[in-house]
Parts: C-alpha cells; structure tokens; sequence
C-alpha cells in the first residue's frame, strides 16, 4: 500500500499553483471590508456571463440554493409535477420537494448517465410544468430533443449544470452552446471539488432572460427591488466575497483545467477499453466532455470486490450513486415500491469512480491503472 492516500481530487496541489494569486486576493478582499455583494461578486459574475456567453449569471450561496431559486422564480405550485432523473444527487428533487412540488424520476441512458426526451416524454402529464436535466458527470444531455418537447408540452427547462461547466452542445444546425444557457433557467454549484470551485459553498443561476433575471436577483435577496423594498417573497442566498475573489481567479484557469481532465480520461480509456469487465465512459456525440467524474461501468460481480481492492492499494474511489432517489426512503411516499427504472437500477449496481483531477503530475495515474488492470489478471 502507498504511504499516502491518492484520493478522488487534489484541492492542495491546485492551490499551491495559485496560491500567490489566491492569498492576495484574498488579502484584498479583507482590506476592502466589503465581504456581502462586494464589487469582486459583480466582476466574477460578469466574467462568467462572459465566459458561458450567457445574458444574465446570478450568484448564490450554494447549488441546491440555486435550484431552489429558479423553481421559485418559475412560479411553480404546491400539487405542480417536474420530471428529473433518478440517477442525481439528491439536492435535484429536494428542492421540489420543499417548495411542495412533486419529482417524477426519470429513468437514463445506461452509457451515457444521461436522461433523453423519449423517458421523459412517457410521464408527462397535465400536472408536469417543468423538465430538470442533470448534465452529469461533465457532458450535456442530448437537449435539443428535450428542449423541442418542453416546448411542445409547454414545459419550462432548468438545466442542473454541476456537474458539467464549461461542457459545450453543438445543436443539429451547427450552432454551440454551454450547458446551463439552453433551457429557460441554468444552475450550477461551486463546491470546491467542482471543476470550477471555490473553498467554501457557492453556487449560481444562469438565464438568457431579462424580466426572469430581475425575478431571480430578487429571490436571492430575500425578494427586494431595492433596499427594504420586498415585492414577492424570496431567501437569503448570497455568494460572499472571498469565494467571489477565489473563483475569479480559477475561472481564468478553467478551460485549462477541464483540458487536464480529459488527458487524464484519455489515458484511463486507452488502458480499460479492452479489460472485458469493464465499460469505459460513453460520449454523447453532440457534447464535448469535462469529466468532472470518470465513471466506469464494472460488472456488477466485480464492482465491489473492485472497490474495495483499490481501498486497500490506498487507492480512493467513489460510488455515484449507490441508492438512486426513487428508491431512497425519504421519497417513499411519493415513489410507489414497484417503479422500475431499470437502467437507473444497472448503473447503482455497476458504477465506479476513479480518481481525477487537474494536477497531472500528480495524479498517480500510472499506480492506479496498474492496480486496476492487475485486479482483473
């Protein structure tokens, strides 16, 4: 076994490439005073407009805030249904949740973890007003099948984009966009093992429209117009400063750091492509892909065995996800015990995450294909 653990990301060795940059930010930051909306907030909320080439990016104070905020922004009702997949994190249907909206899971595609509008379109019914696609694990749904559909349906669209920043989709007319800029509202979160991070919570909404944008800054700031003015109710969800100063920064090395991804995705695929047990990650062909996760599929005899292999070589690794939400507890009451997601229920049972992250030198990879290859000699 290593002396050292290698785990999923490496948060320090990023750090210490910019830490001149970052600690005096930082520092100014602290100097200024201005810790709530400060003028850096402003400017890195700009830069990421600039950046995904989207009209409007409203920061918050995390991404399940973000969520919340574009459902309440929406107007959805108690008794309202929106359709999201199963195979998320749970902060996707929570928000629903608490707002009294109803989640309807939707199953995926078993190669792409991605849901499509053919598994959506089976539960729309006339209680359904919106549509989240969760672009998970660093590339997009196959939207504009989705988005033709919203339409049709009249359905709103609101894209969890946390996984997958800085992901592009080319549409069938050659045009390109980020995801989080298709549907009517994005979201995002800036976890610090997100590919965009910051070193505390952080999140943002993103939109293309105008009146829809004053509506979310409102919500966000607990529904003023203005200061002590509060027209519709709202919450208090603010990105601060030093996470602003933070991500203004890495937003430069962005692009850079989705590049390391791949070169790291790229070599994990040309060693596993031929290990029979294994399926290597599936590209969606009208997405580029930032490999927020690399996420193989093990046969389900080997999966575990696997993991635990990699565990005692000091070796982290990651389940996402080992219960999909239409079988977590919590959701029993409105999910009845016989709802079959079948490809949803395969990926729970076949999925394994490996490390990956933007530091290269420091990835290990060498060790870690070697241990995994050699678990299946």
């Amino acid at each position: 076994m290593r002396d050292k653990k290698i785990l999923m990301v490496d948060l320090v060795g990023q750090y210490e490439k910019i830490k001149d940059e970052i600690n005096q930010n930082i520092i100014n930051s602290l100097q200024e005073g201005k810790f709530i909306n400060g003028p850096i907030v402003k400017e890195f909320s700009q830069n990421l407009s600039n950046f995904l080439n989207v009209n409007h990016v409203i920061p918050c104070a995390n991404g399940t805030d973000a969520l919340q905020i574009a459902l309440m922004a929406l107007g959805l009702k108690q008794g309202d249904e929106i359709i999201c997949p199963s195979w998320s994190y749970i902060s996707t249907a929570e928000t629903a949740i608490l707002l009294g909206i109803k989640p309807v899971f939707c199953d995926v595609d078993r190669n792409t973890f991605n849901m499509s509008a053919e598994n959506v379109e089976k539960l729309i019914n006339n209680k359904t007003k919106a549509i989240i696609p969760v672009h998970l694990y660093g590339q997009s749904c196959d939207m504009e099948p989705i988005l033709k559909l919203a339409l049709k349906h009249k359905l709103k669209v609101i894209e969890d984009n946390a996984q997958s920043i800085g992901s592009e989709y080319t549409f069938s007319n050659g045009d390109k966009k980020h995801t989080g800029t298709m549907g009517d509202i994005g979201t995002t979160s800036f976890y610090p093992t997100k590919n965009l991070g910051a070193y505390g919570d952080g999140g943002a909404v993103f939109t293309n429209d105008d009146k829809l944008a004053k509506k979310l800054i409102m919500i966000a700031n607990h529904g003023e117009s203005k200061k002590y003015h509060h027209k519709i109710i709202g919450c208090n969800s603010r990105l601060d400063s030093i996470q602003a100063e933070v991500l203004n920064i890495k937003l430069k090395y962005l692009s850079d750091y989705n590049k390391a991804r791949n070169q790291i995705a790229e070599n994990y695929n040309k060693a596993f492509s031929s290990v029979e047990k294994l399926h290597i990650p599936v590209l969606n062909n009208n997405s580029t892909h930032v490999y927020h996760q690399y996420t193989l599929r093990v046969h389900p005899l080997y999966r575990d065995p696997l993991r635990l292999y990699l565990k005692a070589k000091g070796i982290d690794n990651r389940i996402y996800y080992p219960i999909p939400l239409h079988k977590q507890k919590v959701f029993s009451k409105i999910v009845d015990s016989t709802y079959n997601l079948p490809n949803t229920n395969l990926l729970s049972a076949t999925c394994l995450s490996l490390p990956i992250h933007t530091e290269v030198e420091n990835s290990f990879q060498k060790y870690i294909i070697d241990n995994v290859l050699n678990f299946f000699k």
